[in-house]
Order: structure tokens, then sequence, then C-alpha cells
């Protein structure tokens, strides 16, 4: 079975969602923002999700790190927790 490794970070609006897209866009670190901001308890570790399988996260995160190229911040991802930006680290 396929596995993936990625990090995100999590919050609660679309507009700071793209805010903190642009700044990673321009330089900051991934990791700092996620400790920072993100609401997901992975933001202690800098977003970090460890591997996992499909189907093993919402449909609409599966969708986007089963098939986003690698090492390469996606989103805004809306899914019931709130808006994501997520980087897929490894995938095979």
């Amino acid at each position: 079975m396929v596995q993936a490794t990625a990090r995100h970070l999590l919050v609660d609006t679309e507009e700071q969602c793209l805010e903190l897209k642009q700044q990673i866009e321009n330089g900051a670190d991934f990791a700092d923002l996620a400790k920072a901001h993100s609401s997901c308890p992975s933001g202690a570790q800098g977003g970090e999700l460890g591997s996992f399988g499909p189907g093993m996260m919402v449909p609409e995160f599966d969708r986007v790190v089963f098939s986003a190229p690698l090492n390469e911040v996606q989103g805004p991802v809306k899914t019931a927790f709130g808006y994501h930006l997520l980087e897929v680290t490894s995938r095979g």
C-alpha cells in the first residue's frame, strides 16, 4: 500500500490560510508558522503528521496528499476542521 508523509497547518479562515501561504512563498519557514498558527495538535511538531496511507485522513486531504507534487505547499484545502495548507514530504 502506498504511504505518504506530510505536514500541515490548520486555521479557521481561508483568508488566514492564504496569508500564511504567501508568507511561506516569500521564504517563511512552514514549521515555524505551523507552531505559531496551527490549531491542530500537530502544530507543536511543526505540522508533521508522520506516515499514513489512503483513507486514514479525510477525503479532501487524501485527494491532495496522494496526487500533489512533493515538497510544494498546497492549499487552502477546506475540510470540516477548517482550512489547511499541506506539503507532501514523501510518497511511495
